[in-house]
C-alpha cells in the first residue's frame, strides 16, 4: 500500500515527507456556499498542479463557515474537476449515518474516480447535539456503536461481504479506510483495526504525542495497511513576510475563537489588531489549538515544518490554510509545496 512505502522511504528530518490538504470549504465574509465551492475546485486543481499527494473535505453540519456537509457531493464535484490527486473525506463522521450509506457513497466515487478514493472515519457528530439528532433522530447508542460500524463499513466494501445485503456500488471496491481522532479513543481503534491513523492536531493537538505513541505501539499489520502510518493535520499561514502571514492568520483565529466561545461564524476579513486585543481566555484557546501551526515566510514556515516532522515521526501532513482571501490561500499553499520540492 502507499502509505507503507512511503513510510518505510524516508529518511525521517532530512527529506520532506508527503502533503496533502485539508479544505473545509470555508465560507467567508460576504460570500456564498456556491462561490466557496467554485474556490474549493480552483484550490484543488492547483493542489494536483503542485503535486499534493491527496485533498480531503470534512463533514460538519449548521456551521455557518463551514460549507462541506453533504460531503461525498462535492468530492463528486472535485473529482470531476481534477485528473490524478486522490480524493477523500477528512472526515465522514460515521454516526450521522448507517455504514450501508456511507459504503454506497464512496463505492459510487470509487467507481467514478476508480484508484483515487480514500474514507476517513470520525466518531465526533461534526455538531452540536440538536444538529446531530436531526441528523439521526435516534443518538442512543450510536457513538457506542461506532467500532462496529466501522467494521461493518469495512465488509460492505470488501471483495467477500459477509452481510446480508450488499452495498451496489461498493461491494469488492475496497475504498481505502482511515480512522480520524483527537484522542487514545481513536488511536487504539485504528491500531486494532491495522488501518491507518490521522490525527486532528490542527485542532485538537493536546493528546498528539500520546495518540501516536499508542497507536504505533499496538498497531497490528492488516490487509490493507502492514506497518503503522501516520498523517497528522498541521495549520499554515504563509506569504511573502512573517507580518503579512501574521496578518492572514487573524481570520482563522477570529473563527477559532468565535467557535469555541459558541457564537460560529463565517471567515472573517483579517484585523491587524485582533491577538493584540483579545481576553486572556481567548488568547489560551489560540495558543492551544494553533501550537502545531507555522505561520511566516517561506523560511519561517520550513523551519517549523521540518521541527514538526523529526519531533512527531510522522509520515504524511495534511495541511490546512484556513485564510479569507483566496489569492492569498493558493499562495500559502503554492509556497509550502515548493518548501517540500525544495528539501527532496
Amino acid at each position: 500500500m502507499e502509505w507503507a512505502r512511503a513510510g518505510a522511504s524516508r529518511d525521517a528530518g532530512t527529506a520532506m515527507i508527503p502533503l496533502s490538504i485539508l479544505d473545509l470549504a470555508p465560507i467567508c465574509d460576504g460570500s456564498t456556499p456556491a462561490h466557496s465551492f467554485r474556490q474549493t475546485l480552483d484550490l484543488a486543481q492547483h493542489a494536483e498542479r503542485w503535486g499534493y499527494r491527496r485533498y480531503w473535505l470534512a463533514e460538519h453540519h449548521g456551521m455557518p463557515g463551514i460549507a462541506s456537509a453533504a460531503t461525498a457531493v462535492l468530492l463528486a464535484y472535485v473529482g470531476a474537476g481534477t485528473t490524478s490527486i486522490r480524493i477523500g473525506a477528512g472526515g465522514v463522521m460515521l454516526p450521522n449515518h448507517a455504514p450501508l450509506v456511507i459504503a454506497e457513497q464512496f463505492g459510487t466515487l470509487e467507481s467514478l474516480y476508480p484508484g483515487r478514493v480514500d474514507l476517513g472515519l470520525g466518531r465526533a457528530p461534526g455538531s452540536d447535539a440538536r444538529t446531530a439528532h436531526a441528523l439521526r433522530r435516534n443518538l442512543a447508542g450510536d457513538v457506542d456503536e461506532y467500532p462496529q460500524d466501522v467494521v461493518e463499513l469495512i465488509d460492505y466494501l470488501s471483495a467477500a461481504p459477509r452481510q446480508p445485503v450488499r452495498a451496489v456500488p461498493g461491494a469488492g471496491l475496497e475504498v481505502p479506510i482511515w480512522i480520524l481522532g483527537s484522542s487514545l479513543y481513536g488511536a487504539q481503534l485504528a491500531a486494532a483495526l491495522g488501518l491507518p491513523y490521522a490525527f486532528a492536531s490542527h485542532f485538537a493537538p493536546a493528546q498528539l504525542m500520546p495518540a501516536i505513541t499508542v497507536y504505533r505501539e499496538r498497531f497490528r499489520p492488516s490487509s490493507q495497511c502492514a506497518r503503522p502510518y501516520v498523517m497528522l493535520g498541521y495549520n499554515v499561514f504563509a506569504a511573502a513576510s512573517d507580518e503579512e502571514a501574521r496578518l492572514l492568520a487573524t481570520s482563522a483565529q477570529q473563527a477559532i475563537v468565535n467557535l469555541r466561545s459558541g457564537r460560529p461564524s463565517t471567515l472573517p476579513r483579517p484585523r491587524a489588531d485582533y491577538v493584540d486585543l483579545l481576553e486572556p481566555a481567548a488568547r489560551a484557546i489560540l495558543d492551544e489549538v494553533l501550537s502545531c501551526a507555522a505561520i511566516g515566510s517561506a523560511a519561517t514556515v520550513a523551519r517549523e515544518l521540518h521541527a514538526f516532522i523529526a519531533r512527531t515521526q510522522a509520515d504524511e501532513l495534511i495541511i490546512t490554510s484556513n485564510i479569507h482571501d483566496h489569492l492569498a490561500r493558493l499562495r500559502s499553499y503554492e509556497i509550502v509545496a515548493a518548501i517540500r520540492d525544495g528539501a527532496r
